[in-house]
């Protein structure tokens, strides 16, 4: 058996928990990366090891440091409750239930101008590793392991043919491709992870299709 080292010892960080530290930080810093840090107030449901046991792990303070941009690795995470009310974003935790939801699971949301902007669950899996599992209310899977393109689009013929000609035309491999729908016609999402980094660019002609509402780029967590 292969097992790497950062399995055994965890990730570089500040905090006493892999699960409930790094990977809450982590969580959050995807989370910000979707809804491209455009947000003035953000709520927290804790389910499950993250509600009964985060508090003692700072499971709070890395979500909300995560939320701020800040890494897993950085002494910040322990005055994230200072900076986010120097950044005038309003915050809150509450306990929730997630049907079928992973132990280590939180239910972001994000809010700009008293309205719900967007919706990030994901699960701490151990190690620091994490699940984006799903984005306002669609299935998907991020690991923010490799590059990520999120793209919210009207359930149409053409647009993923589309996002596929741009990235190879741009000479950018697709490593894995996902599109998620709840009802034929109506918005979709489609999460698509990269071998390489992307520009602002190559966003921009994705943007160019009518049907595509939002794109966002997800750098490696």
């Amino acid at each position: 058996m292969n097992t790497s080292i950062f399995q055994v010892a965890g990730p570089v960080m500040i905090g006493p928990s892999s699960s409930h530290t790094a990977g809450a930080a982590k969580i959050g810093r995807i989370a910000r990366q979707i809804v491209n840090g455009d947000f003035e107030r953000v709520t927290f449901g804790l389910y499950g090891s993250f509600e009964k046991t985060g508090k003692g792990h700072g499971t709070d303070k890395a979500l909300l440091a995560g939320v701020l941009g800040i890494r897993e690795d950085d002494e910040d995470i322990s005055r994230s409750f200072e900076l986010a009310g120097q950044a005038q974003i309003e915050f809150e935790f509450y306990p929730v239930e997630l049907d079928g939801a992973h132990e280590n699971s939180v239910l972001i949301t994000f809010f700009k101008e008293g309205q719900v902007k967007t919706t990030v669950q994901g699960a701490s899996i151990g190690g620091g590793n994490v699940r984006i599992v799903k984005i306002d209310g669609y299935e998907i899977g991020i690991s923010g392991q490799l590059p990520t393109i999120f793209v919210k689009q009207n359930d149409q013929k053409g647009v993923i043919s589309h996002v596929a000609t741009v990235l190879a035309d741009s000479d950018i491999n697709i490593a894995t491709m996902k599109v998620s729908r709840m009802q034929k016609k109506q918005d979709a999402i489609c999460v698509i992870e990269i071998d390489d980094s992307i520009d602002e660019t190559i966003l921009q002609k994705l943007k160019e299709h009518p049907y595509i509402q939002i794109v966002r780029f997800i750098a490696c967590a």
